[in-house]
């Protein structure tokens, strides 16, 4: 079953939001308490939990540590995937040093950056190469997804060589739109973009979580 790529997007916060749930200790959660800490309707969620198969007990609410099972069994690899960050500036640090050790099934194997001082030495937790080895190291560590925080002028190029080499997902996070074959999956993010989306909303609502959450509602309906 491949899922709509807004419910994947709503199933992975779920599961951020349960993971913290269950470090505070609470062993279980009802439909409109992962709602309002999603900012969604408790439609929303019990419309994505019948579509996982997933059922909650009555009294209780969803058991939270079954529902974080569920999940992991729908969006995760059971072997895992390798992934790769191409630029190492402040972002890519900052990406690499986040990102490390958050998901079992995900694991960045490698960084890459032109930059001589940075290549040989361990960035965020992860050994640096030179961005020439990029096509060798590509297929040698099996990296299944890269992670784009280079200047835009060579966004096009390293996601070139990225697709060229096996590489079946791209997050792009330069302002560089790109145009991948259709067998590789992109997610584009850009920052600008979303700094103006908080200004719209502020605008014209004036901030407050109230009529955010209305907004956001129907935009991921």
């Amino acid at each position: 079953m491949i899922l709509p790529e807004k419910t994947v997007s709503r199933l992975s916060e779920y599961r951020r939001i349960l993971l913290d749930c269950l470090s505070k200790g609470q062993t279980h959660i009802f439909s409109h308490e992962l709602a309002n800490l999603n900012h969604i309707t408790a439609v929303q969620v019990r419309r994505d939990m019948m579509l996982m198969g997933f059922s909650s007990m009555q009294r209780k609410g969803y058991d939270i540590k079954e529902l974080i099972g569920a999940i992991g069994s729908l969006i995760d690899t059971p072997d895992g995937l390798n992934v790769a960050v191409i630029g190492v500036g402040n972002f890519g640090k900052a990406v690499t040093g986040y990102f490390r050790g958050k998901r079992s099934k995900l694991n960045i194997v490698a960084t890459f950056d032109v930059d001589s001082e940075k290549v040989g030495r361990v960035v965020g937790g992860v050994k640096c190469y030179h961005v020439d080895n990029l096509p060798k190291l590509l297929k040698k560590l099996k990296i299944s997804i890269g992670i784009l925080t280079v200047p835009p002028e060579y966004a096009r190029s390293m996601a070139e060589i990225l697709t060229d080499n096996g590489v079946k997902g791209i997050l792009n996070f330069t302002t560089v739109p790109l145009n991948m074959p259709d067998h590789v999956f992109l997610e584009e993010y850009d920052m600008i973009t979303s700094i103006e989306k908080v200004a719209y909303f502020v605008k014209n609502h004036g901030g407050g979580k109230k009529s955010f959450s209305k907004a956001t509602d129907a935009s991921k309906q």
